[in-house]
C-alpha cells in the first residue's frame, strides 16, 4: 500500500526534507518534531484564521475598520491556543506555564505589531491593485498570517520553549548543580 501511496503523490515529512531547501531549514529539527509542528501548525492556521474571519465578520457592522480590532483580539485568542499546543505536543516541555506563554506573547509581539502595520497596507493594495473590495481583508490576513507562521517557528523553537534548557545549562545552580559541592 505504501509503494501505491508515493505513486500518487502522498506528501510526507521525510519527501519534503529531500527538498534542498526544506533540507537546510529544518536541518537543526528532528523529523518527529517537525511533523509533529506542520500537523499542529495546520491546525493552529485553520482555528486562527476562522477566528480572525468570523470576528471580522461579527464586528465590520458595529466598528469601523473592523479587521484590525479583529486582528488583534484573534490574535491573543490564537496565541494562547497555538502556545498550548506548542508546549504539550511539539516541544513538550513541562511547568514553566506562565513563563512560556509570556516568552511566546514575546516572540507574537513582533508579529502582532507588524501586522497591524502591514494590514491596512496589504488591504489597500489588494482593493488597489484587485477587483477584491470586500474580500480585501480576508486575502491580506490570509497573507500575513502564512509569513508569521514560519518567522514565529524560529522564535518558540529558540526562545519561548529553548531558552529555559539553554538558561540552565549555562546557570550550574539552576541545572541543579551547585559551584559549592
Amino acid at each position: 500500500m505504501s509503494q501505491q501511496h508515493s505513486r500518487i503523490g502522498v506528501v510526507t515529512v521525510e519527501s519534503l526534507q529531500k527538498i534542498p531547501a526544506v533540507a537546510r531549514l529544518t536541518s537543526h529539527i528532528p523529523p518527529a518534531q517537525f511533523g509533529r509542528y506542520l500537523a499542529i501548525g495546520l491546525w493552529n492556521t485553520i482555528f486562527g484564521y476562522s477566528s480572525y474571519a468570523l470576528l471580522t465578520a461579527a464586528l465590520t457592522p458595529r466598528v469601523p475598520y473592523a479587521y484590525i480590532l479583529a486582528g488583534v483580539l484573534s490574535n491573543v485568542l490564537n496565541i494562547t491556543l497555538a502556545f498550548l499546543n506548542y508546549k504539550w505536543f511539539i516541544f513538550k516541555t513541562t511547568g514553566n506555564y506562565l513563563r512560556e506563554w509570556l516568552r511566546c506573547l514575546l516572540v507574537y509581539s513582533g508579529g502582532i505589531a507588524l501586522g497591524t502595520i502591514l494590514l491596512p497596507v496589504t488591504v489597500f493594495a489588494i482593493r488597489y491593485l484587485t477587483p477584491a473590495d470586500a474580500s480585501a481583508p480576508y486575502i491580506a490576513g490570509a497573507l500575513l498570517m502564512s509569513v508569521n507562521a514560519v518567522v514565529s517557528f524560529l522564535g518558540h523553537k529558540k526562545f519561548s520553549f529553548g531558552a529555559t534548557s539553554a538558561a540552565a545549562a549555562h546557570c550550574p545552580v539552576r541545572a541543579g548543580i551547585s559551584s559549592e559541592s
